[in-house]
């Protein structure tokens, strides 16, 4: 559905595997039940295996074909497209306006908050 279930904002010089583990360590005490998780190709190696290992899931890759030019849609990654949109509408995270990451964090967090909150009012 798109909705953040974990936030960490991490350094720049960070691979963005390595912050997906940060992320996958944070879930697991929580959400003991996840069974499949989508990615896109830059988190292919063994991100896979440990997922598989410590979590119990399956991570499960999206890659784009190589043969393919120009835009296509690709599986399950417009999911994180429309989340980053939803997201990009809020003022306080168009740009990076926070010192502290935890500020930046929390302040992921409240938005998705008012977004969950308005789609329960409906």
């Amino acid at each position: 559905m798109g909705l953040l279930l974990r936030v960490i904002v991490h350094p720049a010089n960070l691979q963005d595997r390595d912050g997906a583990l940060l992320v996958l360590c944070r879930l697991l005490p929580d959400f003991t039940g996840l069974q499949l998780i989508w990615a896109d190709g830059g988190y292919a190696g063994k991100l896979v295996e440990w997922a598989l290992t410590y979590l119990f899931c399956t991570l499960v890759i999206i890659k784009r074909s190589d043969d393919v030019k120009g835009f296509q849609v690709l599986p399950r990654r417009w999911v994180v497209e429309r989340t980053f949109a939803w997201l990009g509408g809020y003022r306080r995270l168009s740009k990076d306006y926070e010192a502290l990451p935890r500020v930046s964090e929390a302040s992921i967090y409240a938005a998705m908050t008012h977004l969950m909150l308005r789609r329960l009012a409906l």
